[in-house]
């Protein structure tokens, strides 16, 4: 053997060995999922947006062939929670409820205090709900409708009402209908619905403004009294509750919805394959009839339709946002 032979074979073994190296991340990235996904929930236990975030990864878990673990982060409208999962690594292993009260309320009252923008920091991977809000007073509080309530506040300015936390959706709702009906009420926030609604119950507070579907049972058992329904036409599972609409208050109208978004970085596959298996979810019969029960319509956006309804949605309610006058402090 030659001596450039005897040089040649070993550098030709240190580049396979390199080649071997460089290749070795690749080869040792198991599949995703391979470890528990961690769903981020930015309000409290118990509220609408709980409740759909366990009925769907129930389903979701075992088509994924790993278990989610869910994390209830509220605060701040939303955004601290939100906040969270845009700041996480893209590696698809931290997902995000997204709502309305973050994304299209929060990220305005809120923009001097966040980090991330409601478009560019995330993959909306998919609409997981719409639905209205219901207006709910404790079954001894004489309102039977929006007007009642109204005719009241004017009567004696200061009653209290609760919501799931400043920045919200129902704050923001109800500090229009106060300009609209030109009263004063004082609003009490909550670290969520959940909270707020049983407090209603016991009648700490009179009312409360909430998703409709986290109230359902309370409602059909007696237990809070529904008066009011911010959809432009009466709701077919609650046919005696009333619109703000048909009690004078026509532009009162307002729809929320909530999705399913992770980092925006978070490689695409990733993103199709999680957007996949929760169109898969909200298809099967027994997903439609629990959100019959619960008032409440399943999302049908996912990929670039759902990013572009979140990015309309945040343009929306800017300019709403900014003319309620609501503020953080």
């Amino acid at each position: 053997m030659t001596d450039t032979h005897r040089t040649l074979l070993p550098r030709r073994a240190l580049l396979g060995a390199g080649a071997a190296l460089l290749a070795a991340p690749a080869l040792a990235q198991a599949p995703w999922p391979n470890r528990p996904i961690r769903l981020i929930v930015p309000f409290g236990p118990g509220g609408s947006t709980d409740v759909l975030a366990r009925l769907l990864t129930e389903q979701m878990a075992p088509r994924l062939g790993q278990p989610f673990v869910l994390e209830n982060r509220p605060g701040a409208g939303a955004t601290l929670g939100t906040g969270v999962v845009a700041d996480a690594a893209p590696d698809g292993y931290t997902v995000l409820l997204s709502a309305i009260s973050a994304f299209s309320v929060g990220s305005t009252l809120y923009r001097g205090r966040i980090t991330w923008d409601p478009v560019r920091s995330f993959a909306h991977v998919g609409m997981i709900q719409s639905g209205y809000y219901a207006l709910m007073a404790n079954n001894n509080a004489p309102y039977a409708n929006p007007a009642d309530l109204a005719a009241a506040a004017r009567a004696r300015p200061g009653i209290a009402y609760a919501t799931s936390g400043v920045g919200s959706l129902p704050h923001l709702f109800m500090l229009r209908f106060c300009q609209v009906a030109n009263i004063e009420m004082q609003h009490i926030p909550y670290r969520g619905g959940a909270q707020a609604v049983n407090d209603v119950v016991a009648g700490v507070v009179p009312v409360t403004l909430d998703g409709i579907a986290s109230s359902v049972g309370l409602m059909r058992n007696g237990q809070i009294k529904g008066i009011g329904i911010t959809g432009p036409t009466r709701q077919p599972l609650f046919p005696d509750m009333p619109t703000f609409v048909e009690h004078g208050f026509p532009g009162l109208v307002a729809e929320g919805w909530a999705g399913m978004a992770m980092p925006a970085a978070t490689p695409k596959p990733i993103q199709e394959r999680f957007a996949a298996v929760l169109k898969e979810v909200l298809e099967l019969p027994q997903i439609i009839e629990r959100y019959r029960q619960l008032a409440i319509d399943p999302g049908n956006r996912f990929g670039d339709a759902a990013q572009a309804f979140v990015a309309q949605e945040v343009e929306t309610w800017r300019p709403l946002v900014i003319a309620s006058g609501a503020t953080v402090d």
